[in-house]
């Protein structure tokens, strides 16, 4: 039998974020979905005490660095006692149940978490030693989409030149999450562009570097309490070893080292449409028990209450889109290859969300379409997570591709 329990140690770190999510998130919740661009300011408490936590060797509640926490918690398990035990748990799969919690809570509010930016996990994916332990603790947005593309990443226009002792990047990046408050921008610029999307690299630029300017603040559908920016790079001078990874353009082996970041972030975006997705699940099943709706796990579906049936089925999608992202974690702990099932689980999570928010929505009736529960607030926050970190359409071509083994030039 399959064993599908959590890790006791997981079990605590859960938990954890659960109470931040319940006792700090929820309360404030429609207060910053209703004032945009308005600095959260409850959270500074809570990022002093995280850092309290992982300074005391205790579990990052926040979620965004699991990667570092892997490599800096030496998640490297022997090969042969993985394939033996087949159960090795790290900081990839904390980082994910961590990420689901606080988005149960508020997710706008999860990715405005102090020092823990979706670049902290870029940095942890293709950083060398000495690059984590510069960048180990700074708060890193990561800056990848462009005015003239979105979810084609090879399609990067921004440049990064070679002056000397420094890189001098130029272009502008939109939809930049964090990208007013953290304190770096991870970067992804091209440093050759005749050579294609082998050239394109990742670079760690800090905030208050000269010739990085905000051009401006999105107002959005969702997530409010997060910041979304549009940055622009004139002639930004950065130290030529903030480059994440090697330097080296190596056309043979494309740009999959930057890729490998979508490998770490991509399921716990996943697990933020999860914990979403669990909330409006939790609430539809209070509104539907109130007004007098029973759902029954012994009964076929199509013998009970239309409502019921709905929501067995919604329950079952979330179930999935959980169980995937469970498995793209592991496998990134257990250093398997993960790129198929990371997009799995962001494409299966990115659709459960919208269609479980939504439709939770609708069959609240009324109180699902006002602002008396956050029903509505889900509605409206869940579709971010089926766009960024890559669409859905993209998401079901990377698998595609893997599935057929077909390279990016055969299957467009």
């Amino acid at each position: 039998m399959i064993n599908l329990e959590l890790p006791k140690k997981l079990r605590a770190s859960a938990n954890q974020a659960h109470q931040v999510a319940s006792e700090i998130f929820r309360p404030i919740s429609r207060k910053y979905d209703l004032g945009e661009h308005e600095y959260p300011v409850e959270l500074d408490t809570m990022a002093a005490m995280v850092e309290g936590l992982a300074d005391s060797g205790a579990q990052d509640v926040s979620g965004a660095t699991g990667g570092r926490k892997a490599k800096e918690n030496g998640a490297e398990p022997d090969a042969h006692a993985t394939e033996l035990l087949g159960n090795s748990n790290g900081g990839n799969m904390s980082a994910l149940l961590n990420a689901l919690e606080t988005s149960w809570g508020d997710v706008g509010l999860m990715l405005s978490i102090p020092y823990q930016g979706l670049g902290n996990a870029a940095i942890a994916a293709v950083a060398t030693d000495e690059q984590l332990a510069r960048f180990g603790k700074v708060w890193a947005a990561m800056a990848i989409t462009e005015p003239s593309f979105g979810s084609d990443s090879a399609a990067v226009s921004t440049t990064a030149v070679l002056d000397g002792d420094e890189w001098v990047l130029n272009g502008t990046k939109i939809f930049v999450t964090a990208g007013s408050r953290a304190t770096h921008i991870v970067v992804w610029a091209t440093v050759d562009k005749t050579k294609g999307r082998a050239a394109i690299k990742s670079f760690v630029v800090p905030r208050d570097a000269k010739g990085l300017t905000v051009a401006r603040l999105e107002h959005k559908l969702g997530i409010k309490a997060s910041d979304t920016a549009e940055l622009r790079l004139e002639d930004c001078r950065i130290p030529k070893d903030n480059i994440l990874g090697s330097p080296e353009v190596n056309v043979e082996k494309g740009f999959a080292g930057v890729m490998q970041t979508f490998d770490n972030t991509r399921p716990l975006v996943a697990a933020m449409a999860v914990g979403v997705g669990r909330a409006a699940l939790e609430e539809l099943r209070k509104i539907l028990s109130g007004a007098g709706v029973e759902i029954d796990y012994d009964k076929p579906a199509n013998d009970q209450h239309a409502a019921a049936a709905e929501f067995l089925r919604l329950e079952a999608d979330w179930e999935a889109a959980y169980l995937l992202s469970l498995r793209a974690a592991w496998m990134a702990d257990n250093k398997k290859p993960n790129s198929l099932e990371a997009s799995m689980s962001k494409a299966k999570a990115g659709r459960m969300g919208t269609d479980v928010t939504l439709k939770a929505v609708e069959l609240a009736g009324t109180i699902g379409y006002s602002q008396r529960t956050l029903l509505e607030k889900w509605g409206r926050d869940s579709k971010i997570l089926d766009i960024f970190e890559g669409t859905q359409q993209i998401q079901q071509l990377i698998v595609a591709r893997r599935v057929l083994g077909l390279s990016s030039d055969k299957l467009k």
